[in-house]
């Protein structure tokens, strides 16, 4: 087994928890907590492609302003009329409208055994982009946490669910969730964030896009 990259591993844990939170709703929380900041850090550990997109997404944060972007993000995610780019793996591996398909009852038993809960606070379909991410992020922090602890049983083990969980989910949908996010976005802030997702992903699962 190759030597586990720990540093690179929690920037990539850092990486999947920001841009998960990046599909919640903007706020002025985004900029008092220096999210951005703290993403170009990790992207800078994990790809220098990566930091370019993080760099560019602080940036467009900055410029084009709250009001801006969260009328993008309603447009984009919550309709009322007409949803852009439904934020929901059931839409895009199902072919269908209607959420909590059974690719959704599918994640729900990878995060059962993942040992990831859902917030009561969580209003949406459990496979929403945001919920994905946030499950990546934990079986990164896992992998992470078997290699602090000298555990290679453990590290394949997390591993080897991580790999299942992007080749059956995330990475199958995140393509064409993303090109959609980018074809309809009316800003330039959430067509980098889309570029962003899609570049990570690609890379988690081993499909490098260099460019």
């Amino acid at each position: 087994m190759t030597q586990y990259d720990l540093d690179r591993g929690i920037a990539r844990e850092n990486l999947s928890r920001l841009l998960a939170a990046c599909y919640y709703q903007p706020g002025p929380e985004f900029a008092q907590e220096k999210v951005f900041d703290s993403m170009l850090d990790a992207a800078a550990h994990v790809h220098p492609e990566l930091a370019a997109d993080a760099r560019r997404l602080g940036e467009d944060y900055a410029a084009e302003g709250h009001d801006v972007l969260l009328l993008d993000y309603t447009r984009l995610f919550l309709g009322p009329n007409h949803i852009v780019a439904k934020p929901y793996g059931s839409v895009w591996l199902e072919g269908q409208n209607s959420v909590m398909g059974n690719s959704t009852m599918a994640v729900l038993k990878l995060y059962e055994e993942g040992g990831f809960g859902m917030s009561a606070e969580f209003r949406e379909a459990p496979d929403h982009i945001a919920a994905e991410l946030e499950f990546l992020y934990l079986l990164i922090y896992r992998e992470n946490e078997a290699a602090r602890n000298g555990e290679p049983g453990a590290l394949r083990e997390k591993a080897e669910l991580r790999r299942r969980f992007l080749d059956e989910h995330l990475g199958r949908w995140v393509g064409p969730f993303t090109a959609a996010v980018r074809a309809g976005a009316q800003s330039s802030y959430y067509r980098e964030l889309a570029e962003l997702t899609d570049r990570f992903v690609s890379l988690e699962t081993g499909k490098t896009r260099a460019c």
